[in-house]
């Protein structure tokens, strides 16, 4: 199985206020909270692993079920080391697996590919009409220091929180009420964005409206809808 276990169906593009969110609807949006991974940054790790690897063994260690691929990347970024991540790995799934986790995380630039299309300019946008943005991330600190470096978008962002840091991870509700409280800023009129479905879950269930992500000018359509003043696209 590749990706995360537990990813729910959820539609993209929309805003989703289930449960405790409800009661937010129609008020207005002051902070928009962003995920980085595929979000802000283009993650994919498969770049990382052909160098050394064939096709058909990175899809194996990217099959949870095979590697425990996603499971180690949880541990990690709720504040792991990449050590125990890997000693965890070869305990359960052996070789070849545990030597690749090793490789993966020594090589990790490697998966960043790219800022996300839009998404600067929509950081921008919003900052110019004095919406706050924020960042809320799961990150293991042994591998975040070369997003960081590299992706100024990242460092442009009103506050953030990063996962492993703070030895909470999403989507866990601990986590969103721990951001919330770090930015000063209310849940009832912010809006998260990621692109995993579990998060915006997540989101909801601390009473913040969510989006699911995978498209920046839709993002910017979803906003406009919700009412922040930002410059539309042309047409």
């Amino acid at each position: 199985m590749k990706g995360w276990p537990g990813e729910p169906e959820m539609v993209y593009n929309q805003v989703m206020a289930a449960g405790e969110a409800q009661s937010a609807t129609g008020k207005p949006i002051a902070d928009v909270i962003f995920d980085f991974g595929n979000v802000l940054v283009n993650w994919d790790p498969e770049p990382v692993m052909l160098p050394r690897y064939s096709k058909e063994l990175t899809e194996q260690f990217l099959d949870n079920d095979i590697s425990g691929f996603y499971d180690a990347s949880d541990a990690m970024d709720v504040g792991g080391t990449v050590k125990e991540a890997v000693e965890a790995v070869r305990e359960k799934y052996g070789e070849p697996w545990a030597s690749m986790l090793d490789y993966y995380c020594a090589n990790f630039e490697d998966s960043l590919v790219g800022q996300v299309t839009g998404m600067r300019v929509l950081v921008n946008d919003l900052k110019a009409t004095g919406i706050g943005v924020w960042g809320l991330s799961n990150w293991a600190t042994e591998l975040f220091p070369p997003a960081d470096r590299q992706y100024s978008i990242l460092r442009s962002l009103d506050g953030r929180v990063v996962s492993g840091y703070v030895g909470l991870r999403k989507p866990h509700k601990d986590i969103f009420e721990y951001a919330l409280r770090e930015f000063g800023i209310k849940a009832e009129t912010s809006l998260f964005v990621d692109d995993k479905a579990m998060n915006i879950e997540g989101a909801n269930a601390v009473g913040m409206r969510g989006v699911r992500f995978n498209d920046s000018t839709k993002l910017r359509e979803v906003l406009r809808g919700l009412g922040v003043a930002i410059p539309d696209v042309k047409r």
